[in-house]
């Protein structure tokens, strides 16, 4: 199997809107930035962050694969690829870009110190990697991998040289942020955000914005209230509650497509008793209840999805019954929507030896998914009224992401990004059974575990046949479902607003970068 695109598409899909003049372009953007390193943490903030200044080996834009750092890669045999490096490639700083280079940067993957969400899954699979010539890398992978360009789409890499032994601080203070993307930094402001310059290094044809003003603004209604003072030209994930006064107003254009991400619940596995799941009197139970498939099941059932995505995501979102969304690789189309049905959630509770409930608290992080403190809150009443008497409490991401990583809440949330665009990404980051060692499970943080799906994923991850492989993945979804591993809500749409006369079109999943705006 041979995977060739010429190196000309490209180019010019990644200098989109190229052009002699230099513009400014300022940007709002929702997802919070942990750090610059691009291999610290893998949040949505900081993977478009990453975008600005580093490359992979393979680009996966618009769903497909295209060269970047690599021109060329082609499967030897079922554990070997053979990858080609675009010549003559500099990193920001003028020096050569180097086989030894993308060796270090793979290796760096697997263990970058102070990680909530490591890089681990995309190279879990590679056994080495050596240079065979200054051109040509040779990776060796432990098992047949069919998607490992698809996994190196999503590893960035970085400069040995200035890289080795640095810290989180030499990326934001700049001494370490030495790329070979499209901008440079300028300056950094934790919290706040950065300003970005065009690279003069950079192998791709010369960008369109020559400066991009990129600002952190949490909170919806100032992104939209930003973009009508005229402060920004482009704002993400845009509220839906604005979205009326937006599309009516005749200086700005609004940009929906429907998304890969998904909202889910996590219900903890764990054995032990739990301080966040009691008996109605506040005493800690003996047993997890959320071990009892039945009262998964009746969680499930207890909520009102379509009242949910209509009335507080007021449809910016499509209900879930997996998580991948309908039409994409691995979606399994067999899967039964999930009925809202009170009474039997009940019924279900009673089976289980819950007749009277329990109290049960869920986290969710307050500075992270779109409305998702609000959609946790209406889930926290249907259970409430099944008799699961429940309580919310809202985490600033910093202190939920590491208590959620180390399985101490009893229902977590995540919105899982899918940005791969098909099932395997999600089969191995958020429910392959927890092993740090082989990569798996690194946002499992409920840490279900399926010896079935493990099986399937195996087969997954091994199968050439793309047929056979979705087989696999729609079975695995399957398990899910029918384990109710996860509590699927639904499906954020992508939005993005601009200022009159820009257009917005997503490279892939929802990641936010300048590339992506253009003039009319």
């Amino acid at each position: 199997m041979k995977k060739q695109v010429l190196s000309v598409l490209a180019a010019s899909l990644l200098a989109i809107g190229s052009t002699a003049q230099a513009e400014e372009l300022k940007i709002a953007f929702a997802d919070n930035l942990s750090s610059l390193d691009p291999q610290l943490n893998n949040f949505a903030g900081d993977r478009s962050a990453g975008l600005f200044f580093f490359d992979m080996l393979v680009s996966n834009y618009y769903n497909k694969l295209l060269p970047s750092l690599a021109t060329e890669w082609k499967n030897i045999d079922e554990n070997t690829w053979h990858f080609t490096l675009r010549p003559s490639v500099k990193w920001s700083n003028g020096e050569a870009v180097t086989a030894e280079d993308i060796i270090f940067s793979i290796e760096r993957a697997r263990k970058v110190p102070g990680s909530v969400a490591p890089f681990t899954s995309y190279v879990r699979t590679i056994e080495s990697v050596t240079a065979k010539d200054a051109q040509t890398l040779e990776f060796k992978t432990n098992i047949p991998n069919p998607n490992l360009p698809l996994n190196l789409a999503s590893v960035p890499i970085v400069n040995k040289k200035v890289v080795e032994g640095a810290t989180s601080e030499d990326f934001n203070s700049g001494k370490a942020l030495v790329g070979t993307g499209p901008y440079v930094l300028d300056t950094y402001t934790p919290g706040k955000g950065f300003i970005a310059k065009a690279n003069p290094n950079y192998w791709g044809e010369k960008v369109f914005w020559d400066k991009v003003d990129y600002r952190y603004t949490a909170n919806a209604a100032s992104r939209t209230a930003a973009l009508l003072a005229g402060d920004v030209d482009v704002i993400d994930k845009v509220s839906v509650s604005d979205l009326p006064a937006l599309e009516k107003n005749d200086k700005v254009s609004v940009y929906a497509y429907n998304g890969l991400r998904v909202l889910v619940l996590q219900p903890s596995f764990n054995p032990n008793p739990n301080q966040y799941i009691t008996d109605n009197a506040g005493k800690p139970l003996d047993k997890n209840p959320l071990l009892d498939v039945k009262v998964r099941q009746a969680l499930s059932l207890a909520i009102n999805r379509e009242a949910v995505a209509s009335r507080i995501l007021q449809n910016g979102v499509t209900v879930a019954n997996q998580w991948m969304p309908k039409g994409s690789i691995g979606y399994n189309p067999e899967i039964q929507d999930i009925a809202f049905d009170a009474a039997k959630a009940k019924a279900l509770l009673a089976e289980a030896g819950y007749p009277e409930g329990f109290k049960l608290t869920v986290h969710v992080p307050t500075d992270r998914y779109p409305l998702a403190p609000e959609t946790v809150q209406a889930v926290a009443q249907f259970w409430t009224r099944i008799g699961v008497k429940t309580e919310v409490q809202v985490v600033p991401w910093a202190v939920y992401s590491g208590e959620a990583k180390k399985n101490n809440y009893a229902m977590s949330v995540i919105a899982w990004g899918n940005g791969t665009g098909e099932a395997s990404y999600g089969m191995v980051s958020i429910l392959a059974t927890v092993n740090p060692e082989k990569g798996l499970g690194a946002s499992n943080w409920g840490r279900y575990s399926s010896e079935r799906f493990d099986q399937l994923l195996a087969q997954t991850t091994k199968e050439f046949d793309q047929a056979k492989r979705e087989g696999f993945m729609r079975e695995a979804a399957q398990v899910v479902s029918e384990d109710v591993g996860i509590i699927p809500l639904f499906h954020y749409k992508n939005i993005w607003a601009a200022k009159k006369g820009l257009v917005v079109k997503p490279l892939s999943s929802d990641r936010t970068v300048p590339v992506m705006v253009t003039k009319e």
